[in-house]
């Protein structure tokens, strides 16, 4: 199941009438996302397979598993946001029950992206689930 966080995204992509208004919706997802500090910007934290710069860092908290990202693409940056909306708060364990493709298939995601950003943002996923595999 989809955290609050993910189906509140999920509930405005289904209010917004086209792609168009969603792509919008991501860049400004990922304009209010926080920075991440230009320091974790680092080839250890670097998501491999994404045609733009992309770094995740993860933590857990008190059991939980979050992370920072940050990308050097408006568009990334909205899709680490989605992504953490989708795992930020579980537990890492849970982290890898998440179905992530049927997930971001609700938000459409799947048919209205290039091949090299669907191909980032499969890398993106695959990196989190290592990191909570790592953590749990």
């Amino acid at each position: 199941m989809a955290s609050p966080a993910f189906e509140e995204i999920a509930e405005t992509f289904d209010f917004l009438d086209d792609w168009e208004e969603r792509y919008r919706h991501v860049i400004e997802l990922g304009k209010a996302m926080p920075a991440m500090d230009p320091s974790l910007q680092v080839p250890a934290t670097r998501v491999e397979g994404c045609a733009s710069q992309v770094w995740i860092m993860p933590r857990v908290e008190e059991g939980r598993f979050d992370f920072q990202g940050d990308s050097d693409a408006m568009i990334v940056r909205g899709l680490i946001a989605i992504l953490h909306a989708l795992y930020a708060g579980l537990p890492p364990r849970e982290v890898l029950g998440v179905d992530a493709p049927a997930e971001l298939a609700r938000l459409g995601l799947d048919e209205h992206l290039s091949s090299q950003r669907s191909n980032g943002l499969r890398a993106m996923v695959e990196r989190i689930r290592l990191l909570a595999a790592d953590a749990g």
